[in-house]
């Protein structure tokens, strides 16, 4: 079986869209015969894959970075950790920083991960959600999968790693596994605060 000829342009298009390395991306366009979607599919499942075997690596340098929306009245300090202090000054990853700490102030998330959602809010949801009126007028055998599925789209709204990141159909948490594939370092959001002028007054 031939080789299919992959020209630069579409190699470079793939790089834009993934942030993956030159070689990486000719491969998965080889592998694909082309095909940009099905390459950007390839890479994203290698970089998870990737991602989980760095996953239990320990990360403790990083940066704390503040971001305040244009006119003051918004802000967000957010702290994302990797594994060296040479990695926290690289340029990819204090963009990803920023983008994250701009994700917080757009989306308003509460949590970093579902992990991190206390059991106590997370069951609080749950019987909030089966407790509601339509729910109740379900069958009794199918109510506890559709919580399920409504919890899923509340750590959509609620949750950073569940939130589709700006307008692509990457989420927040796809893309710090395609940082972490490309920079080679575990990285992961700890913890993020959001101010807005007058809130709770």
């Amino acid at each position: 079986m031939t080789t299919p000829t992959i020209s630069a342009d579409a190699v470079k298009e793939l790089r834009e869209r993934t942030g993956a390395g030159f070689m990486d991306c000719k491969r998965a366009l080889e592998e694909t015969a082309g095909d940009l979607d099905r390459a950007v599919a390839v890479l994203r499942e290698r970089n998870q894959a990737s991602a989980a075997r760095k996953a239990g690596r320990e990360a403790r340098e990083g940066l704390i970075y503040s971001y305040i929306h244009t006119g003051g009245r918004i802000g967000a300090i957010v702290e994302v950790n990797c594994e060296t202090d040479f990695v926290a000054r690289n340029e990819q990853f204090q963009k990803l920083v920023r983008d994250l700490a701009m994700q917080v102030v757009a989306l308003r998330p509460l949590y970093p991960t579902i992990d991190s959602i206390p059991a106590q809010a997370l069951e609080a949801k749950r019987s909030e959600l089966l407790a509601d009126e339509i729910v109740q007028k379900k069958p009794e055998a199918i109510r506890g999968q559709i919580v399920e599925g409504q919890l899923r789209k509340w750590f959509q709204q609620v949750v950073l790693s569940e939130q589709p990141f700006r307008d692509t159909d990457q989420t927040v948490g796809q893309l710090v596994l395609d940082a972490i594939a490309t920079i080679g370092e575990n990285i992961r959001v700890r913890r993020f605060v959001r101010f807005e002028l007058g809130e709770d007054l």
